[in-house]
């Protein structure tokens, strides 16, 4: 059975940080392209970051240079560091495997970002 679990989320104030995790179990990262979403109360899901197999990236316009996707195929984990973070970054976020028709994800981490 495949399972994909994020953690990592929480309360936090504007300009300060959280690193969101997701680690997968009965299934390989390291042959998806491993993606991080986020969904915001009355918003549309969104593309926050991407890495591919290769390990280039790409990020949401929002989310450049504040934001670092990365995994370690040895803990079978992707990470998502986030810095800067401002209240509109205040979302669930999502942990998302894809290959090729194939696409997993997690239950969410809930980010808030407020004073």
């Amino acid at each position: 059975q495949v399972q994909v679990v994020e953690s990592g989320g929480g309360l936090v104030q504007p300009g300060g940080s959280l690193r969101l995790s997701c680690v997968g179990s009965g299934i390989t990262f390291n042959i998806y392209d491993m993606r991080w979403y986020r969904q915001a109360p009355g918003k549309q899901r969104e593309l926050v970051a991407g890495i591919t197999i290769s390990g280039s990236t790409n990020y949401a316009d929002s989310a450049k240079g504040r934001f670092t996707i990365s995994k370690d195929h040895a803990k079978n984990t992707a990470y998502l560091q986030m810095n800067s973070l401002q209240p509109e970054d205040t979302a669930v976020y999502y942990c998302n495997a894809h290959l090729a028709r194939f696409d997993f994800w997690g239950q969410g981490t809930q980010v808030t970002v407020s004073p």
